[in-house]
């Protein structure tokens, strides 16, 4: 089954829809490679969802044992590299509001984070970072 149906715009853009909700997404390239850096770029997406499938994959294991993230945030950088171009480096910066989380669901969140589907798609060359902040 098709997922995403996309057409390239021109001007170095592309216009994503995601076949069963209609939502559209528009991807620029960034300023440091020929774009206008007006929209996410593809890699940009690429480092996006490794941090959405974290706290994604995060909730549903939370939801499972009783606990919540509700409230969790995430930023994430991507580092470059040339030769050639591409992503080197993701880093992912999760903070988790008060919410006295236990040992063992601090082991959770951390497992996950080295384990959501993403982050095990992503080519083992990529080196990705995570830092987890409970507050």
């Amino acid at each position: 089954m098709k997922t995403v149906k996309s057409i390239y715009t021109g001007n170095l853009r592309t216009e994503a829809t995601h076949l069963k909700s209609g939502t559209k997404l528009i991807t620029d390239a960034p300023v440091d490679n020929q774009g206008k850096g007006e929209f996410f770029s593809p890699t940009d997406l690429v480092a996006t969802a490794l941090g959405s499938c974290m706290i994604t994959i995060m909730g549903i294991a939370a939801s499972a044992q009783g606990f919540s993230i509700e409230g969790a945030s995430w930023e994430v950088s991507k580092v470059m590299a040339d030769n050639p171009r591409r992503i080197s480096e993701i880093i992912t910066e999760l903070t988790f509001p008060p919410h006295n989380y236990s040992d063992q669901q601090k082991r959770v969140i951390e497992h996950i984070s080295k384990n959501c589907p993403v982050a095990l798609s992503l080519h083992p060359e990529l080196k990705q970072t995570v830092k987890i902040t409970y507050l």
